[in-house]
């Protein structure tokens, strides 16, 4: 049987959050990815709170360029908002995409700041 692209990103994601958790000294770096734009949450699952945030829809973000380009600018400030909070060490959530393209920029933007995955 043939899924469609939304439930086998599902079913990914499902196989990867059974053994994805982000915890209060490493928290899970989580990414959502629509055609447009990209945003990504840092999030404690044992108090179920998301700690910070950054996003391409953000008022005071002003990234130009491709779409590549912008989901490295999101990475590099949700680097430095996670640094400023106290979160150096990271678990990476890709929930369900593939490790490519936008979601890879992001990852190696938020490692070249200074996140640990």
């Amino acid at each position: 049987m043939a899924f469609s692209k939304t439930l086998r990103r599902q079913k990914i994601k499902q196989r990867i959050r059974k053994r994805i958790t982000g915890t209060t000294s490493r928290p899970r770096l989580s990414v959502f990815r629509s055609n447009k734009q990209i945003s990504v949450q840092l999030i404690d699952d044992t108090q179920g709170k998301t700690l910070t945030f950054a996003s391409s829809l953000e008022k005071d973000f002003e990234a130009k360029g491709t779409k590549t380009q912008v989901a490295s600018e999101v990475g590099k400030r949700i680097a430095q908002k996670a640094i400023a909070a106290g979160h150096e060490a990271i678990v990476f959530d890709r929930n369900g995409y593939l490790y490519h393209g936008r979601v890879k920029a992001l990852a190696d933007a938020a490692r070249e700041a200074g996140l640990k995955f």
